[in-house]
């Protein structure tokens, strides 16, 4: 069963925001069995929407629009799907209902312009929108479903999980969906591609394999559709893994700090980071995860070298011998700040993440590791990029992976 995204906003067009909408849309229903086709951003123009409405019918036996269902003038979604399916807006008892229920519990005033959103289409099913103001709408017309959705994402993904997907499971038989993951690290993606290439020409006709790169490391996932080859996955799963090797870091689509906090659960240990090029983006990473505070202790983010040298207590004269992005520094940085903070774990960065800095030794994109198990400690040097962003995220996945594996698979 094909589905079609329709993402509507003039900021989607321009970048002010990022689709984060259609990504998540797309992974949740792909794993759930439908076969999404294609992802449609258009702006705030009705005759644009209507174009894309009528193109994704042609590719999709399912539509779902997000956006444009606000209270403001932008807000055009509903009108234009009233030119669209030849009908007119009419008041809504019932989402006026669920509109004043959640003003009233959050104490705000009812005005006119979101009592306003209870005008709905008339040959449209209401179905209520149980987070916010705007009603979800649905349309069937010649054996084919349109839905429209709010963009903001909180009330999208709770209008997706519980109305729109048991709704399209109810009416459709959506294909069996396998998949596997696995993570990759140490090796590039074309040297890679080359010691899978025969594994890829014996895949069995429908199974695919996908090379996702990412900063620091590859994620490869396996698919194909129908119940009947979970025996066929299972076989080309063990083969995978065999040939991935001593390259394969998990053999799942966790993100990377989910893994290590995972990791850090199961072993009952604890952890701690000592930052300076990442300026606290390797802590915020890890205490992303729910539950973190059960193995993080905290980071010391000495971006000035004078903070290494007092709360980190790094040798001074180190510094001034060998620079602070150096083995020698991180290394004392790894183990004060797991001293410090009283962890079995740490997480040491020292680096020039650009676009200025460096020297001829030492250029933009040079950065040193240090990760400390116990009384076990790895400090290795990357090169890592010329973009200061991407060098920031590259060394976090960098940190985290090469943890990860000193703490075993």
């Amino acid at each position: 069963m094909r589905v079609e995204i329709i993402s509507i906003g003039d900021e989607l067009l321009i970048g002010q925001v990022v689709n984060t909408n259609a990504a998540w849309m797309g992974r949740e229903l792909t794993q759930r069995g439908f076969n999404v086709v294609g992802v449609t951003t258009v702006g705030d123009n009705s005759d644009a929407i209507m174009k894309a409405i009528d193109l994704s019918f042609q590719r999709a036996d399912v539509v779902l629009l997000t956006g444009g269902v606000g209270p403001t003038k932008d807000d055009i979604t509903k009108q234009t799907l009233c030119r669209y399916f030849r009908t007119n807006l009419e008041f809504n008892d019932d989402v006026l209902k669920n509109i004043e229920s959640i003003f009233s519990k959050r104490n705000i005033q009812l005005n006119l312009l979101t009592r306003n959103q209870a005008y709905v289409p008339k040959n449209s099913t209401v179905i209520q929108n149980r987070v916010g103001t705007a009603p979800i709408l649905c349309f069937n017309q010649g054996g084919k479903v349109l839905i429209s959705m709010p963009g903001v994402p909180f009330e999208m993904k709770t209008s997706m999980r519980e109305e729109v997907i048991p709704l399209l499971q109810a009416q459709f038989l959506p294909e069996y969906y396998l998949k596997c993951s696995y993570l990759v690290c140490g090796i590039t993606e074309s040297a890679l591609a080359t010691r899978l290439a025969t594994f890829e020409e014996q895949l069995p006709l429908g199974f695919s394999l996908a090379y996702l790169p990412a900063y620091g490391y590859i994620r490869l996932r396996l698919s194909a559709w129908g119940k009947s080859r979970k025996l066929e996955m299972k076989n080309m799963d063990i083969k995978l893994k065999q040939l991935l090797g001593n390259e394969l870091v998990a053999d799942n689509d966790q993100s990377l700090e989910a893994l290590l906090g995972e990791k850090l659960r199961t072993l009952n240990l604890s952890i701690s980071t000592a930052e300076s090029c990442t300026g606290g983006y390797l802590a915020h990473r890890i205490t992303s995860i729910a539950g973190a505070s059960s193995y993080f202790k905290g980071s010391i983010v000495s971006y000035d070298n004078q903070v290494k040298e007092e709360l980190l207590h790094v040798d001074k004269q180190t510094i001034e011998n060998v620079g602070a992005v150096s083995q020698e520094v991180v290394e004392q940085m790894a183990e004060q700040v797991a001293f410090t903070l009283k962890t079995n774990c740490s997480i040491a960065v020292s680096g020039f993440m650009g676009p200025d800095g460096g020297t001829l030794e030492k250029p933009v994109g040079t950065v040193w590791i240090c990760t400390r198990f116990n009384n076990k400690k790895i400090a290795a040097v990357h090169r890592v990029g010329s973009s200061r962003e991407e060098n920031i995220k590259r060394t976090a996945n960098m940190a985290i992976l090469q943890l990860l594996r000193m703490l075993g698979r």
